[in-house]
């Protein structure tokens, strides 16, 4: 069977970040061989899940020995895309947006904001270091001059499904959604939804069972 007709899990896909954390600080501090075992512990799941989920990419392993770390960095990094620069548009210059765009970390992981959007006049023509402020409007034209590959929904509820909308029309096939909503796009957008109210009260809820 090809690759292309093999059906990967969610669940895989979602924990091949946690995978490159873990072989990236292994790598940092020079270890050069992991077993299965090993990582599958820092990860917190089976030996077993761990090499099903690489069983997908095709022979990552050397039989009685474990995982190339390097090599295996390697390939996660291309499977995520990571040799590849994606380019962040940021819609929603208010105060989530804008820590977003301060964000050190995405350099480092092969993203980069490029520009972030609005509707409030006042802010338009901001600088975030090299990061610009624009209109809404502009958003067509800022995507083509910027190759814009992502677009970051940091707005109001009432207005996400508005500006999902209009990042659909303009061309981007991947939203990254802040806005505590669900989005409705075509099935060839792919959307990430990230609710952080829905995080704390589940911590909220676990700290609850813990005092009772």
């Amino acid at each position: 069977m090809k690759d292309e007709f093999v059906v990967i899990p969610k669940a895989t896909i979602s924990r091949l970040p946690l995978y490159f954390r873990v072989l990236s600080e292994l790598d940092h501090v020079g270890v050069t061989i992991v077993s299965s075992e090993e990582m599958a512990t820092k990860v917190g799941i089976t030996s077993s899940q761990l090499r099903k989920d690489l069983s997908y990419f095709g022979g990552l392993g050397i039989r009685g020995t474990g995982y190339d770390v390097s090599y295996l960095l390697a390939k996660i990094k291309e499977i995520l895309g990571m040799n590849q620069r994606r380019r962040l548009a940021i819609i929603g210059a208010g105060k989530l947006g804008t820590a977003l765009a301060g964000y050190g970390g995405f350099l480092q992981h092969g993203l980069e904001v490029k520009a972030l959007f609005d509707i409030d006049e006042t802010k338009i023509g901001w600088k975030f270091g090299e990061i610009g402020v624009y209109h809404i409007s502009e958003l067509k034209r800022r995507k083509k001059e910027f190759s814009l590959d992502i677009a970051t929904i940091a707005v109001p509820a009432a207005a996400a499904q508005q500006v999902a909308e209009m990042a659909v029309e303009v061309g981007f096939n991947a939203i990254w959604n802040f806005a505590p909503v669900r989005l409705e796009v075509p099935e060839s957008v792919y959307v990430r939804n990230e609710d952080l109210v829905v995080g704390v009260l589940i911590l909220s809820h676990h700290l609850t069972r813990i005092n009772q």
